[in-house]
């Protein structure tokens, strides 16, 4: 789940939960919302950890493609 399905869901679950006010029988509405804005949480979070693991755009490690990380030092006798 990424970023922006995460803020999605919590912005439907946010909705549910608080703006509808409508009955259903053998169904609540303000529960399902809040266990929508509970997994977009869930799933921003989990998103945002994974992202920074991963390294993501501007990566301090490896092969970022700058001119720095491919010079050779060529010593001279």
């Amino acid at each position: 789940m990424g970023i922006s399905l995460s803020i999605f869901l919590i912005a439907i679950g946010a909705v549910l939960a608080w703006a509808v006010e409508t009955e259903v029988s053998g169904f609540d509405v303000q529960v399902a919302g809040v266990i929508l804005l509970v997994v977009g949480v869930i799933g921003f979070v989990a998103s945002l950890v994974f992202w920074s693991s991963w390294g993501g755009f501007g990566s301090r490690e490896g092969g970022g493609g700058s001119a720095a990380s491919h010079t050779t030092v060529v010593k001279e006798d």
